[in-house]
């Protein structure tokens, strides 16, 4: 079975300037999912529009009607799990159940400090992360959810009526280090990479093979000593972020021998970035559009 196609579409537009219009052709194109980063901005779009996640994921969940919504990913850097989970249960109610929760433990950009703190450590972000996944978990399954926690706490926290998607949306957990992978194993429904980033600059295409095949070996690992079959776990490819990135897009044949290479190592779903000029997700718009016309059918 090929890999599912998704696309990424970053929220960088006025929703009546292009925003609607892209999220629209995505599912015209016939893409899986479509879904968007949960950042208070990023990278070189910090002097630019950059609008919230969760906002345009409703919008875009009242212009669609089949595709699949989500984050690439939601994190705690300034996110608690009990105004989220309100928020994820409005969303999935009002997409009729097309919503998957991307979530990760976050990083050092420009959220890391927006709200006025100081950057967490490495290991605090995990440790918050080990306390926010489940904490969500519970608070999107159960009517009423009183926790106390290190970081995170809630008081009678009512979720009522739940998702539509029964028991709960599901989980897209990104992860490469042993806690995260832990988590995505016991939590989550898909489990999320970029790839490995010591590879970014100075990799190879076999070099990032390799990486991956031992993130997904890590992955199965973790099922394992839980018991669970790694193969009910999607795996997901957010491209972009690999040796590959600057020639992924120039054909569909490019992109097809690069789909198919990590289709064989274990990836059920590839996220390619919707074109944006003048940034690192620069592409030709005809090209991106005909692989997701194409490329599955010569996948499969």
């Amino acid at each position: 079975m090929s890999p599912r196609l998704s696309t990424v579409i970053l929220p960088a537009d006025r929703w009546h300037e292009g925003g609607r219009a892209k999220w629209r052709r995505a599912e015209e194109l016939g893409f899986h999912a479509a879904y968007t980063y949960d950042h208070l901005t990023w990278r070189s779009f910090r002097e630019g529009p950059w609008f919230g996640a969760l906002p345009t994921l409703t919008a875009a969940a009242t212009a669609t009607d089949r595709l699949r919504l989500g984050t690439l990913v939601t994190s705690p850097n300034f996110r608690h799990p009990v105004t989220l989970a309100k928020e994820l249960i409005s969303l999935d109610d009002i997409s009729g159940g097309r919503i998957t929760l991307g979530v990760g433990a976050g990083g050092n950009g420009f959220d890391a400090t927006a709200l006025g703190q100081e950057a967490w450590t490495p290991r605090e972000r995990a440790d918050r992360f080990a306390e926010f996944v489940p904490l969500l978990d519970r608070l999107l399954t159960e009517d009423a959810v009183t926790h106390r926690g290190t970081h995170y706490s809630a008081d009678e926290a009512r979720n009522i009526p739940g998702c539509v998607q029964r028991p709960r949306l599901p989980f897209a957990v990104a992860a490469t280090g042993p806690r995260g992978v832990r988590l995505a194993a016991r939590h989550g429904q898909a489990w999320v990479t970029t790839g490995d980033p010591k590879l970014y600059e100075e990799g190879t295409p076999e070099q990032s093979i390799e990486a991956l095949r031992g993130q997904i070996g890590k992955l199965d690992k973790a099922c394992t000593e839980i018991g669970r079959d790694v193969a009910e776990m999607d795996k997901i490819l957010l491209t972009g972020f690999t040796p590959e990135r600057s020639g992924l897009l120039e054909s569909v044949d490019a992109f097809v021998d690069f789909a198919g290479r990590h289709q064989e190592i274990g990836f059920t779903e590839i996220v390619l970035h919707w074109p944006i000029p003048d940034s690192d997700f620069a592409a030709d718009q005809s090209v991106f559009e005909s692989i997701a016309a194409e490329a599955a059918a010569q996948l499969g």
